[in-house]
C-alpha cells in the first residue's frame, strides 16, 4: 500500500516534531472547511481541522471530519460542527467521488460531531452513534449549539439540533464495498459513547477522542481518567498501523500512546503524590506539567486537566 509522503514519514520516525499549529487560524480559505481533505490511505480521507479550540476563524472545523470511499458508497466519521461545514465536506465528496454518502458515525455527543447532522439527514443518510453520545447530546444540544452560534455567527446558519437516527451499544460491524468497518466502544473514556472506527484488513484505526498527540487532551467533568487508562488496553490490542485521531494529523500508535495514555499515567502520578502529601485542589492547578507544554492547547487545558484529576482521584 502506497502512502502520501507526509504520512509515512510520520510513521516512520514517531520523534519528528509536531506538524500542526494552533496559531494558522485557516488552511483554506476558499472553504469554511479549515483544511482540505487529504487521502490517508487508498479510499480513506481525512479533513484535517484545527489543533486550536473552535474559533469564528476555523468555522468550528477543530476535529477531523473523515470518509471512507467503499465503491459502493460513502461512509463519514464525524457530522461536523455545523451545518455549513457538512455542506462543504460533502461538496468535497462529491469532488472525489460518485458514490453516495450512504452512513454518517458520529464520534461521541460533541458538538463539533453531531451538529452537522441535520444537513446529512435532509440528504436522506443514515446517522450512527453510540446510546451513551446520544443521550449526551440529547440532553446537551441546546447549550452546544447556542455555544456555536456564539462563535460561529452567521456561519451558524441551518444548524438545528439532529441526534443520530440509529444507535448501538458495544459494536456496530458495517460490510460495505470492498471494506468491512468495525464501529466500537471500547469503554469509558474522553466523553460518553466514544467510539473508534476500525478497518482491520487496511490496519487503520479512526480513533476519534480516545487518542490524541498534537493537542493537549481536554479533561471534562464526565471524563473518567481510570476507566480510560483501562479501555487503551483494548485500543492498543488493535496495534494498528495506521491513526487518524479525533484531532490532529495521521500518524501512529507510538504518538498517541505518548500523547494519550503517558500524559493521564504522568498527570494522575503528579496528582497522585499530591494527594499523598496533603496537598490541595490549589495546589494541583501549579502541579509539573513541563513535559507537554509545546502541545498545541496546553494553556487553555493545562491547568483545568489537573483540577478535575483531583477531584476524580480525591474520592477513588
Amino acid at each position: 500500500m502506497r502512502l502520501p509522503i507526509a504520512l509515512a514519514a510520520l510513521l516512520a520516525n514517531a520523534s519528528l516534531p509536531c506538524v500542526a499549529s494552533e496559531q494558522i487560524p485557516d488552511q483554506y480559505p476558499q472553504s469554511v472547511l479549515y483544511a482540505k481533505p487529504v487521502e490517508v490511505i487508498p479510499h480513506v480521507w481525512s479533513a484535517i481541522g484545527a489543533t486550536a479550540p473552535p474559533t469564528y476563524e476555523n468555522s468550528g472545523h477543530n476535529n477531523n471530519l473523515s470518509f471512507i470511499v467503499t465503491g459502493d458508497g460513502v461512509v463519514v466519521i464525524n457530522g461536523g460542527a455545523a451545518y455549513l461545514l457538512a455542506k462543504a465536506l460533502h461538496e468535497e465528496i462529491r469532488e472525489i467521488t460518485d458514490e453516495p454518502v450512504k452512513l454518517v458515525i458520529n464520534e461521541n455527543g460533541q458538538g463539533h460531531a453531531m451538529l452537522g447532522n441535520a444537513y446529512w439527514a435532509e440528504q436522506g443518510v443514515a446517522i450512527l452513534a453510540h446510546a451513551e453520545a446520544a443521550e449526551e447530546f440529547e440532553d446537551r444540544g441546546p447549550q452546544i449549539l447556542a455555544r456555536m452560534e456564539n462563535y460561529n455567527k452567521e456561519k451558524s446558519a441551518g444548524t438545528v439540533l439532529q441526534g443520530p437516527s440509529e444507535t448501538f451499544e458495544e459494536e456496530q460491524l458495517i460490510e460495505m464495498g470492498r471494506f468491512r468497518i468495525e464501529v466500537r466502544n471500547l469503554g469509558p473514556a474522553h466523553s460518553p459513547g466514544d467510539i473508534v472506527v476500525w478497518l482491520p484488513e487496511q490496519s487503520l484505526v479512526i480513533s476519534g477522542d480516545m487518542a490524541f498527540h498534537e493537542r493537549l487532551l481536554p479533561i471534562f467533568d464526565d471524563t473518567d481518567t481510570a476507566g480510560w487508562l483501562e479501555s487503551w488496553e483494548d485500543f492498543e490490542a488493535l496495534k494498528a498501523t495506521y491513526v487518524i485521531p479525533g484531532h490532529g494529523h495521521p500518524t501512529n500508535m507510538d504518538q498517541v500512546r505518548r500523547y494519550t495514555r503517558d500524559y493521564l499515567v504522568y498527570l494522575r502520578g503528579q496528582i497522585g503524590k499530591l494527594l499523598e502529601d496533603g496537598g490541595s485542589l490549589e495546589e494541583a492547578y501549579y502541579v509539573d506539567q513541563s513535559p507537554y507544554t509545546h502541545l498545541d492547547t496546553f494553556e487553555q487545558l493545562a491547568t483545568r486537566n489537573a483540577g478535575r484529576v483531583y477531584e476524580q482521584m480525591e474520592f477513588e
